[in-house]
C-alpha cells in the first residue's frame, strides 16, 4: 500500500489536524517513464502552507484531496524508464506518501558518496539554493557590510548567515530563543543574535547595528521588519525569501500604524532595492549552488542542522510546529530506513 496524507480541508488561519487525513491506496505499478519509489526522507518547509489556499500565486494550490506537495528523497523500487534503474537514490517533490509512482520528469539522480542523502532536501536542496541565489544574485554581500538575518536558525537563515561570513560581513541573526541564538553564534560563527521575544529586542538590534544594516534577509516580516526598518543604510538591499509571521493571517488588515508611507520614503530617499524572489524561478543555479556549497562544506566554512521526526504520520504534529518556530533547524521526516547508513 502507499500511504500518504492529503489535504481533507482548506484551513482557516492556522493549520489544525482536521485539515489533513492519513490515507492508504494501492501501490501503482510503472508506466512508460516511471518509476515506483519508496520515500526515505521528506521535507517540512513554510512555504506549503500558502500551497493549502485556493488563491493565486507563484504555484498552483494543493485540491481538496490531493496529497500535500514536497520534497523528498527516494530510493527506485522498480522503473520503467532508461534514465533510472531499480536501487538507484532520486530527489523530487513527491509529496507527502510514501511509495508513490511517479514520471521520471519529476526526479533527479542523486550520489549518495557525495553527501549524507538528507542534505538533497535541506543545505544541498531547495533550502541551501535558496540562500545561495539569494545571495549571489540579490544581497550582493562586500566585505565590511552588516547582514542581518531573520530566522537565523532555520534552513535557510543559517546558510545565508554563513555565506554572509564567508564573504566577509557583520552577521547578526534574529531567532526565537536563547538556544537558537547561542547556536547561531557558536556553530555557524554569527557575530551576534538577538530573541526577538525578548522585551528589549529592538533596543538590543539597534545596539548590535551601531553602522546601520546593509543587507537584511526577510523570513519572517512582523516585528522583526519592524526593528529592522529604521536602521537601514543608503543602498540597503532587502532580499524577501518569506513572510511566515504572515501566514496563517485570515485578513491583511494588520493592527497598529500603516507603514507604507514610511517604507516607500526609504525606499527613494536611501535608494533600496527590496526583491522577492522564488528559488524555482532560479533553478539555471542549482547545480552552481550544489558544487560551491559541497565545497564550503568540506572546508568547514559551511555548517547545517537537521532536525528529524520519524514517521509519516507525525508529519501534519510536525509541519504545524514548524509554523510556530517549534523546529530547530531543517525540518525533515524520516519516512523509511536509510540504507545508506
Amino acid at each position: 500500500m502507499n500511504k500518504k496524507i492529503i489535504l481533507r480541508q482548506r484551513p482557516v488561519g492556522e493549520p489544525k489536524f482536521d485539515d489533513f487525513e492519513l490515507i492508504e491506496e494501492n501501490i501503482r505499478e510503472p508506466e512508460s517513464n516511471e518509476v515506483l519509489i519508496k520515500t526515505i526522507y521528506m521535507s517540512l518547509d513554510p512555504y506549503m502552507r500558502g500551497r493549502m489556499n485556493d488563491a493565486k500565486s507563484y504555484a498552483k494550490a494543493v485540491e481538496i484531496g490531493e496529497e500535500m506537495e514536497a520534497g523528498a528523497v527516494s530510493q527506485v523500487i522498480k522503473s520503467n524508464s532508461s534514465k533510472f534503474k531499480e536501487g538507484d537514490f532520486v530527489e523530487g517533490r513527491t509529496g507527502w506518501q510514501d511509495n508513490p509512482t511517479v514520471n521520471e520528469k519529476k526526479l533527479r539522480l542523486l550520489d549518495p558518496n557525495m553527501a549524507p542523502l538528507s542534505t538533497a532536501i535541506g543545505v544541498l536542496g531547495m533550502p541551501g539554493t535558496t540562500a545561495y541565489v539569494g545571495m549571489k544574485n540579490f544581497a550582493k554581500p562586500q566585505k565590511g557590510e552588516t547582514l542581518v538575518v531573520s530566522a537565523a536558525s532555520g534552513a535557510v537563515g543559517g546558510t545565508v548567515g554563513q555565506i554572509g561570513k564567508i564573504h566577509g560581513c557583520k552577521v547578526i541573526g534574529i531567532a526565537g530563543n536563547n538556544e537558537k541564538c547561542e547556536y547561531t553564534k557558536e556553530v555557524y560563527g554569527f557575530d551576534e543574535c538577538i530573541n526577538y521575544k525578548d522585551p528589549s529586542f529592538k533596543e538590543s538590534l539597534k545596539e548590535v547595528c551601531k553602522d546601520g544594516v546593509d543587507i537584511y534577509w526577510e523570513n519572517v516580516g512582523g516585528s522583526s521588519f519592524d526593528a529592522v526598518m529604521p536602521l537601514f543604510n543608503d543602498f540597503a538591499r532587502i532580499p524577501v525569501c518569506g513572510l511566515i509571521s504572515f501566514y496563517n493571517l485570515t485578513s491583511l488588515k494588520l493592527d497598529g500604524p500603516d507603514r507604507l508611507p514610511l517604507l516607500f520614503r526609504q525606499l527613494l530617499t536611501k535608494r533600496m532595492m527590496y526583491k522577492g524572489f522564488i528559488v524555482f524561478d532560479h533553478y539555471d543555479q542549482r547545480q552552481e549552488s550544489i558544487e560551491e556549497m559541497s565545497k564550503w562544506i568540506k572546508e568547514g566554512k559551511l555548517k547545517y542542522k537537521e532536525d528529524f521526526v520519524e514517521g509519516l504520520e507525525k508529519a501534519t504534529e510536525a509541519f504545524i510546529g514548524l509554523l510556530n518556530g517549534k523546529n530547530f533547524g531543517k525540518l525533515i521526516v524520516q519516512i523509511n530506513e536509510d540504507p545508506t547508513k
